[in-house]
């Protein structure tokens, strides 16, 4: 049996950090939308044991360190089916360590064809609880679209979906540790946060001018190095006329959004000559799981 799919990535328009829960993770609030830049993974299932990943990438793992790996042996576990070998092909599209969750839409895409290919019929809450046990973007990426991310990131509220747009993504050549952002942060000494409720009206009003100029990621304040090359990139694509910027996840990548294509071709152009790693990109909306 095999089957393929896209795995779309997600980007954040808005992250807040409310609170230090008591097991030591941070409750976060966040907005977050999924665009049309995808793996495409193609998993094959015949008889047999074992779970590998293939990549062109020669160092992501390819054993269950690997996150879509890890998303199929939750499955199994989950599902208690047994006696099939799992081969998992990755083309990589998505830039790894960039904030755009790869890895996590990876792992919900290796769920949803798992879901398919043995018409196991999960609903849409019991994919996301076996997604929380691989990682606390999948839940989100399991249907996608744009919604309100709460808690570790598996307290999902559909939202009004983000008008359609242009969605520039630009990945400068450095990682962002997010453990080590987390310890920079003091949720009591943050002083600038997003309007999430304001962001969550202009969705509902599907005033995309309304939700770029609310986009605020409280990360940014709190990076260790790389922050003016971020304002950079702001920089460029403001100039061409991008109606928001922010940082997305725990980056580096920025996203611009843009009402006209023209624009943002032009900023990807402009980027494109400094940075290797530019998308352009369109929203997703929700795959329609219940």
């Amino acid at each position: 049996m095999t089957e393929t799919a896209l795995a779309y990535a997600k980007v954040n328009l808005s992250l807040d950090i409310v609170s230090k829960m008591p097991d030591g993770y941070h409750s976060m609030q966040m907005v977050m939308q999924s665009v049309s830049l995808a793996d495409e993974i193609t998993l094959t299932c015949e008889k047999g044991e074992g779970i590998r990943v293939k990549s062109e990438l020669s160092f992501l793992p390819g054993d269950a360190r690997n996150i879509a790996a890890k998303a199929a042996l939750a499955f199994f576990n989950y599902t208690a089916i047994t006696g099939y070998r799992t081969h998992i092909e990755l083309v990589k599209k998505i830039p790894v360590c960039a904030g755009l969750g790869g890895g996590s839409s990876d792992g919900a895409c290796v769920l949803r064809i798992l879901d398919k290919m043995f018409k196991t019929a999960l609903t849409r809450a019991e994919l996301e609880k076996i997604g929380m046990e691989v990682g606390s973007d999948v839940p989100f990426c399991i249907d996608g679209g744009t919604s309100l991310a709460e808690g570790r990131g598996e307290i999902l509220t559909n939202l009004t979906p983000l008008p359609e747009c242009f969605i520039l993504i630009c990945k400068p050549p450095f990682s962002c540790s997010t453990p080590a952002l987390f310890k920079r942060i003091n949720v009591d000494k943050i002083k600038a946060r997003p309007d999430t409720p304001g962001l969550i009206k202009a969705l509902s009003r599907s005033d995309l001018t309304g939700v770029a100029r609310r986009m605020y990621n409280v990360f940014e304040d709190v990076l260790p190095r790389g922050g003016r090359e971020i304002d950079e990139i702001k920089g460029v694509m403001q100039d061409k006329n991008a109606i928001g910027t922010v940082m997305t996840g725990s980056g580096p990548s920025v996203i611009g959004l843009f009402e006209n294509g023209d624009a943002a071709q032009e900023a990807y152009i402009q980027l494109r000559k400094s940075y290797k790693e530019c998308f352009l990109s369109r929203t997703v909306e929700r795959l329609g799981y219940k």
